[in-house]
């Protein structure tokens, strides 16, 4: 049947449905169990009231087989004509695979051994009309899936666990902090300057205060200023916005945990990451050992850490007080003829940055030791000026973390910023923020922040080769949109 017959049959069990005075979408159900709890502690004649969506359906004479499913697990019912009335029994042959139904029976053990439930009533909550994907074939084409998430998360129970499991990474984050004096804060998504980070922003309009605005690309600079108030440990699970490439590790809008620690540094900072996200993944997979595409990730303390500046020392022999000239032609004389659009400091790292050998590390590595010039916001090293006292972590290829000293004082901070325009190429950002340089003048203690990229770190511990796996509903480009449009 083409799929337009397919809705109509189904329809018209909709009208039948009507026809026998049933009402075909339910209200309020009272459950007693979830099909796990009725599963993990099973009693043979236990009454049981149990609701979900019909995955499977089995007819042999007057009895029927169904497969229950809700969001916990999946359970056979056993349908008998003798234990339900006429009118019960009648509407068995309106219901399809994908219809929501309420049952109430009697747990039991089949011939076969399968712990199951014999129907003593059953209450139609939700009549499908669109026809599920067929079961041995699944939900399979990824374009499909991110746009119609509904349907993946229906059919594809692995779906449904990494997204059950992103939800638990969070709310353990979110206890671990507590458990450590954090206070978590909300900061604005809506800003009237993009600041915080590099990146190219979202722009619109705020119509009631004619104000161009902009969607956050970062909130460390609200975050500070939280530091400066008195809020001595304060961290945020938060959205951020930047209109860039899309691919398997980035999205334009995604997840991250910003984190902020008075009296604090880079060090406590190291520490507070790999203790928390170790005893994420114990928690998570059991293990401290993780698998994820194909390679074992060994998430026991402590990390490894290298220096950023001296592996760029040792493959380009470049320095972090050269400058512009002198680092791309450092870069010509071990990569050959290389071409940046704009020749600036940031535009040259950007194309040595692969000395890092990302793909190369499998297990936790600290890069430390940035030159000052890429970290605006870090405090710089007390025995080089031209260090900075920040860090990135990388685990499978990926980057997760990125932490400073902050930077606390106003003079050098509005110093260094103005330096930052002429090398921030992303943001297209030409001025800073002064209300921020404005509180730090109130005086801001020493402090260590942190930002983690939630999507990766998801992926990396439910073993998700995409982060719009990770992502219920990633944006995606309308069908048939034209790429010239």
């Amino acid at each position: 049947m083409e799929v337009d017959e397919l809705k109509q049959v189904r329809l018209d069990k909709l009208n039948n449905l009507k026809e026998l005075g049933i009402t075909p979408y339910g209200h309020r159900f009272e459950r007693s169990h979830a099909l796990a709890d009725v599963l993990n502690d099973f009693k043979e004649d236990q009454s049981v009231v149990v609701a979900g969506r019909i995955m499977a359906n089995r007819k042999h004479g007057k009895v029927m087989f169904m497969d229950l499913q809700d969001q916990t697990a999946r359970m056979q019912l056993f349908v008998k004509k003798d234990n339900l009335t006429e009118e019960t029994f009648a509407l068995l042959k309106e219901l399809d695979i994908g219809d929501i139904i309420g049952v109430s029976g009697e747990t039991f053990v089949t011939k076969m051994g399968e712990e199951s439930l014999r129907v003593k009533d059953l209450t139609v909550l939700s009549k499908s009309l669109l026809t599920l994907p067929e079961k041995f074939h699944g939900l399979k084409d990824v374009d499909t899936r991110y746009r119609q998430r509904y349907v993946d998360l229906i059919i594809n129970n692995d779906v449904r666990d990494v997204f059950i499991k992103r939800s638990k990474i969070t709310s353990l984050i979110r206890n671990y902090l507590d458990g450590q004096g954090f206070l978590e804060v909300e900061t604005p998504m809506l800003q009237t300057m993009a600041g915080g980070a590099r990146g190219r922003p979202f722009k619109s309009k705020h119509n009631a205060y004619g104000l161009d605005v902009f969607l956050r690309i970062a909130p460390e600079l609200y975050l500070k200023r939280l530091l400066v108030g008195g809020l001595e440990r304060v961290y945020e699970l938060n959205r951020n916005f930047r209109n860039e490439g899309v691919s398997t590790r980035h999205n334009p809008e995604f997840t991250m945990l910003e984190v902020y620690q008075a009296y604090g540094n880079i060090e406590d900072m190291m520490n507070l990451t790999e203790n928390m996200i170790s005893s994420l993944a114990h928690e998570i997979t059991g293990s401290y050992k993780v698998t994820f595409a194909g390679k074992e990730i060994d998430f026991t303390t402590p990390w490894e850490r290298r220096s950023f500046a001296q592996v760029v020392k040792d493959k380009f022999d470049i320095n972090p007080e050269d400058n512009a000239e002198a680092m791309l032609a450092k870069v010509k004389a071990v990569r050959g003829n290389v071409k940046v659009e704009t020749l600036t400091k940031t535009a040259i790292m950007n194309i040595v940055e692969e000395a890092l050998e990302e793909d190369e590390i499998t297990n936790p590595v600290f890069f430390t030791d940035y030159f000052t010039f890429l970290c605006p916001l870090a405090k710089t090293r007390p025995d080089n000026a031209h260090i900075s006292e920040r860090f990135e972590v990388f685990v499978a290829g990926m980057e997760i973390g990125n932490a400073y000293s902050e930077l606390n004082d106003p003079q050098e901070q509005k110093e260094r910023l103005l330096e930052d325009l002429g090398e921030d190429l992303e943001t297209g950002n030409r001025t800073i923020d002064e209300d921020f340089v404005n509180a730090l003048e109130y005086g801001m203690p020493p402090a260590g922040g942190l930002g983690i990229g939630i999507d990766r770190l998801v992926m990396l511990l439910t073993n998700s080769p995409s982060i719009r796996d990770v992502i219920l509903f990633p944006l995606m480009k309308p069908v048939g949109h034209d790429e010239e449009s």
